[in-house]
């Protein structure tokens, strides 16, 4: 019986050794598995600060070129409205201008017919 037992004592040592061995492989992949999942992490994390710094530059040059677009928006503005008062203006010329013009096309045109004549605003043009 104590042969039996030293038998069973000894088959029951082999399967912890076995179970041991397969442990320590599967212990042993988890450890490469979590060395290569650490610099997976490191490298992502490096990847995030490039970004924050790449988005952090984008931010500063959108808003360097939204002031320069409103700035400029605000000159235009300006000069639409220097272009209004200049229309305006040349809209008060008294019609002795108006007729002028229009004589001397006349006059122009009777002397050189097949000449190229420039006029100066599109509704005298078309009051001749």
């Amino acid at each position: 019986m104590t042969l039996l037992a030293d038998i069973l004592l000894g088959l029951g040592a082999i399967a912890a050794a076995i179970y041991c061995f397969v442990l320590s492989r599967k212990l042993s992949k988890l450890k490469g598995l979590d060395q290569d999942l650490g610099s997976a992490i490191a490298i992502l994390s490096r990847q995030v600060d490039e970004m924050t710094r790449v988005l952090s530059s984008a931010q500063d040059t959108a808003n360097t070129s939204a002031t320069d677009l409103k700035d400029k928006t605000e000159v235009a503005a300006n000069i639409a409205d220097r272009l209004e008062l200049m229309i305006a203006a040349l809209q008060d010329l008294p019609e002795t201008e108006v007729e002028a013009d229009a004589q001397f096309l006349a006059e122009a045109a009777a002397a050189k017919p097949d000449a190229n004549i420039f006029v100066r605003n599109a509704s005298r043009k078309a009051s001749l």
